[in-house]
């Protein structure tokens, strides 16, 4: 009688011990696989205003300094900045198309992303050399890549893949017909992997005349819905360098 009441007890335990379990949620636990570390607080938004460094030096002489970018909340509070480093023969040489490494800091500026751009020319004739950027988040952990789309339009017609570390095709970004920036925003839309409905936008801002003429230091927005997956939004972030680059970043400042 004293064994059979000693294994009723010994099974309620366990019973026990396996309800609690089922019922325990680890919110903490999912977020390590699926937030890279430092980019915790990117789940909490829908929108980045990015803003570009003015260079005085740059403006004043006319040579292309490494950009410089603070990223901020819809409120305005910065939470993260990128420092593009590229040696001073690329950045003269190779202008608007250098490749460059970027790393993205935080308040304590230590590095949570890298973005990676190889040199290519994207061009309509270069069908085999098309722009591209890979995103890695942590600094050495690919995470995926953002990639030009060749056609007859290139580049006037901005199309990009954006692509996860396995090379698939998560979403679509289509810009307008012509990217140019004349007393309007400039936006490119982001659409789901079958073009069918658009997600999110990464826009070039306006900044008024006198700005626009004697500075190629721009402004960005970039929305996508709050439950994005947080790599994803690193990624959408990445095209935006490379579309800031690619159309509206000046040779020389001519």
């Amino acid at each position: 009688m004293k064994r059979l009441s000693d294994n009723i007890s010994q099974y309620g335990t366990r019973q026990l011990a396996a309800n609690m379990l089922a019922n325990t949620k680890l919110p903490a636990f999912e977020m390590a696989y699926t937030v890279p570390p430092g980019m915790e607080y990117m789940a909490q938004l829908d929108q980045v205003l990015v803003k570009q460094v003015i260079e005085v030096f740059e403006l004043i002489a006319g040579c292309e300094m490494n950009n410089k970018y603070v990223l901020k909340n819809s409120m305005g509070q910065e939470f993260l900045t990128a420092r593009e480093d590229t040696d001073c023969c690329t950045r003269q040489c190779c202008g608007p198309i250098r490749p460059f490494e970027m790393g993205i800091f935080n308040s304590q500026d230590r590095e949570v992303m890298h973005l990676s751009r190889p040199l290519a020319c994207g061009a309509w004739c270069c069908p085999c050399s098309m722009m591209s950027i890979e995103v890695s988040s942590p600094p050495g952990t690919v995470i995926g890549s953002v990639h030009q789309e060749w056609s007859m339009c290139t580049p006037l017609a901005g199309k990009f893949t954006v692509r996860n570390v396995g090379g698939d095709v998560v979403l679509r970004i289509q810009g307008p017909v012509c990217a140019i920036s004349c007393g309007s925003d400039v936006e490119f839309q982001v659409m789901s992997e079958d073009s069918s409905v658009q997600v999110g936008a990464i826009t070039k801002q306006w900044r008024g005349l006198c700005s626009e003429a004697f500075t190629d230091a721009d402004n960005f927005g970039l929305t996508f819905p709050i439950d994005m997956d947080v790599r994803t939004k690193a990624l959408l972030l990445g095209a935006l360098f490379l579309i800031d680059f690619m159309y509206f970043e000046r040779a020389k400042n001519n």
